[in-house]
């Protein structure tokens, strides 16, 4: 048995360009080195490495504005609003952000000014079955609030948006919890666009084909209420791919980029990182083989029977690219892994929930952790390279920010979600705690007793967005689970 007190000296790093440029399937265009510490192109983070169609799905989103003829009155808005310049405006805001965002935007030119009116608007979402409607409401009187109700009642994900001026309370009160809809009463045309973000992030749930690496028989079928496809293959797929893989030159630049980038390797030998970087190609190829947006696996099973290492490095790798990598096959964390990514642009920790009674803290505990918390596009956190608990293997432990807002989540089934809010207390060391490699200390907001937090796998991931997931879930119909 090798003795794992003997390791190896690792080769010298190589820098972030030639390691881009020598991933297989990939050509990139970079102009000029770059700089440790610079944000990640796109190609790095992975949008362009995908072969899913969820990804690339487009949602179609039909948007009108709404005010009455002629000019304003002694009524809200009032005679100073310009109900002209702000159509002008929002008009500009809102094909923007669909740019910005994928939205395939249909603008309507005339201003719906009467019930009649918005009768029609409402009849083209269904019978052009359009994604999603925008309702921008430049009025307070007549048939603007009318019109809402009568857009949000076709049962097609609506947004309606009235700028100041345009509401009291008592206007917004019968649709701000109505499921189906995402109401905004603000100057911030920055819910706007997260409401289309929204739009955009179920589209592709609904398009994204999800590798499920289970059992021992290939399959295929969705996901009732997300719509999302499952393509199961026998775990032994990527065993059998493993094992014919060599160490090729692609598999050596992985392993040195690791090495390379982190702060201290503490257990793996470069035999180890090699075998890591290994995973990492094997999981992309079957991604690409199986056209999949994200990827999970029964990994314990063959790890412990020692026909692969471990895949942890990969899965952070995956992780970090904007691939949804989820752990031990365990199918609604994965599709929380995917929600979080396409609505935020960030990857998320599954992990193992473990309470701490005396500071009545959340600590979640495991050995897949992505690097780029704060972002796909951003800067990745400082890392050290360890084993797997088991001793085995390689996985990235990344440190996260104390005093960080994050946000947890978990998918009940496809028609209910988990979600709080924290703060990150501290980073924990393994050992001298047991258990998993990345061990991170969380303050549960609201939360009394943290024992009797429920779920497994929930995923924690950086930002303050415990708000903007209720939103979502109030959107597409999907019941809320708050603990306390």
């Amino acid at each position: 048995m090798k003795n794992r007190n003997e390791r190896r000296s690792f080769p010298s790093g190589i820098g972030r360009r030639e390691f881009l440029l020598s991933l297989p399937g990939i050509r990139l265009a970079v102009e000029s080195a770059i700089s440790e510490g610079e944000a990640a192109p796109t190609s790095e983070r992975g949008e362009s490495l995908t072969w899913g169609p969820g990804h690339k799905a487009t949602p179609r989103m039909k948007a009108a504005f709404v005010r009455r003829k002629g000019e304003y009155d002694f009524f809200w808005p009032g005679q100073g609003y310009d109900g002209e310049a702000a159509r002008r405006d929002y008009s500009e805001k809102i094909v923007q952000a669909a740019r910005d965002i994928g939205i395939d935007l249909v603008l309507q030119g005339q201003v719906i000014h009467s019930i009649e009116e918005a009768q029609e608007f409402a009849t083209s979402l269904t019978e052009q079955r359009f994604d999603a409607a925008l309702v921008v409401l430049l009025d307070r009187q007549e048939h603007a609030w009318p019109t809402a109700h009568r857009v949000a009642e076709t049962g097609i994900p609506t947004i309606v948006f009235a700028p100041i001026g345009a509401a009291f309370t008592t206007n917004v009160q019968p649709l701000a919890r109505k499921p189906g809809v995402f109401l905004v009463s603000s100057f911030d045309f920055n819910a706007v666009k997260y409401g289309m973000r929204m739009i955009k992030a179920a589209k592709q749930m609904r398009e994204s084909r999800l590798v499920v690496l289970q059992g021992k028989q290939e399959q295929e079928s969705r996901v009732e209420n997300l719509g999302t496809t499952l393509r199961t293959l026998p775990v032994q797929t990527f065993v059998q791919f493993y094992r014919e893989m060599a160490v090729t030159d692609d598999v050596e630049k992985i392993a040195r980029y690791y090495t390379s980038r982190a702060k201290k390797v503490v257990e793996p030998s470069w035999e180890d990182m090699l075998n890591a970087a290994k995973t990492y190609i094997v999981a992309r190829h079957i991604l690409e083989k199986e056209k999949g947006d994200a990827i999970t696996m029964d990994c314990l099973g063959p790890a412990s029977r020692r026909e692969i290492p471990v895949p942890c490095l990969a899965w952070a790798k995956l992780n970090d690219e904007g691939i949804s990598a989820g752990c031990e096959a365990d199918l609604y964390p994965t599709l929380t892994l995917m929600l979080v990514r396409y609505l935020f642009d960030k990857p998320g920790f599954q992990q193992d929930p473990v309470p701490e009674t005396v500071q009545n803290t959340l600590i979640g505990s495991h050995c897949v952790c992505p690097t780029r918390l704060d972002g796909l596009s951003e800067s990745p956190a400082r890392f050290s390279i360890r084993s797997h608990h088991s001793d085995t293997g390689v996985t990235v432990r990344p440190i996260w920010r104390e005093g960080q807002r994050m946000t947890i989540a978990q998918f009940f089934g496809p028609t209910k979600m988990l979600i709080s809010a924290g703060t990150v207390v501290e980073n924990l060391y393994s050992p001298p705690v047991g258990g998993c490699r990345t061990v991170v200390n969380v303050k549960v907001d609201g939360v009394s007793d943290v024992t009797q937090y429920p779920g497994f796998h929930q995923i924690f991931f950086y930002g303050d967005n415990a708000r903007n997931l209720k939103d979502y879930c109030q959107l597409f119909g999907i019941e809320v689970i708050e603990a306390s």
